[in-house]
């Protein structure tokens, strides 16, 4: 069995021309039981939201602490986990993900003495300072039993196979006039997640991507972007992953500059049989 994951971030084509810098952050962790976190944020990056680099930078590393931490205390509970995810995930993970987000932004807003508004109370304007961090959250835990989704806002996560591309997520649950933020009260509520059963006789080669919103609006349609998610697939399937990765800083500006202008991530796990 051959398992992969690599990804990459691009500066928008705009950002570049306006010299803005890349609002997006990925992370990923492989555990010792072959487990795979995988996250990514979009900042904002507008003018109400100056330090969006550091919320999204923040929201992947909460994400992949909280989910790490589940793994570890389950550890050799495969199916305890699963039952606590499907009953817990939309709600306790949420708010959790939620406050330990708005935590560490309190704290490292502090730390480097920026002032904290103050409400009409005189008090301090704890909500302000979220906003100035403003981020959306795309993240997917992978096992050998099962796989679990979680989306704060817009961008992708898709499945690839032979049988064609799946948003394991539907994007039109959540798009509308202004994308769901991290930074808002009770952005718990607006996550949308998912937990399903890998197929025991799962056929392979297999391939998840996440995808910041830059990637996809680079397209006139959802049709269109899932012919180039159904490409990466091919090209990972004949070239191997070495040469995909080793391109794909390059073809993510690429579609930047020919489509959003936006900055661009994608993260991908990818798993093969030996000899594919």
């Amino acid at each position: 069995m051959i398992r992969s994951v690599f990804g990459a971030s691009v500066q928008g084509a705009s950002h570049i021309r306006n010299g803005r810098e890349c609002q997006d952050s990925l992370k990923k962790v492989v555990k010792d039981s072959g487990a795979v976190i995988l996250s990514v944020a979009d900042g904002h990056g507008s003018e109400s939201c100056p330090y969006s680099k550091t919320g999204s930078f923040t929201a992947v590393n909460v994400f992949c602490k909280i989910m790490g931490d589940y793994l570890d205390t389950y550890a050799g509970q495969p199916e305890m986990l699963f039952t606590f995810l499907k009953r817990e995930g939309d709600t306790k993970i949420a708010q959790e993900i939620e406050a330990e987000w708005k935590r560490r932004i309190l704290r490292l807003h502090t730390r480097c003495k920026r002032e904290i508004p103050l409400n009409a109370e005189g008090g301090k304007d704890r909500e302000a300072v979220y906003r100035l961090y403003g981020s959306t959250l795309l993240g997917l835990v992978i096992t050998a039993d099962f796989l679990f989704a979680f989306q704060l806002g817009d961008g992708d996560i898709v499945k690839v196979s032979e049988s064609g591309v799946r948003h394991v997520i539907e994007a039109d649950k959540i798009l509308g006039t202004e994308t769901y933020s991290l930074s808002r009260a009770e952005a718990w509520k607006k996550a949308i997640t998912l937990i399903r059963r890998r197929e025991e006789n799962e056929r392979l080669p297999v391939m998840y991507m996440l995808s910041t919103d830059g990637l996809s609006n680079s397209y006139k349609n959802d049709g269109e972007f899932q012919k180039t998610c159904m490409d990466y697939y091919a090209l990972l399937k004949e070239h191997g992953v070495k040469a995909v990765s080793g391109q794909l800083q390059t073809w993510l500006q690429e579609t930047s500059e020919m489509g959003s202008g936006d900055d661009i991530t994608a993260l991908f796990f990818y798993e093969a049989a030996q000899g594919q």
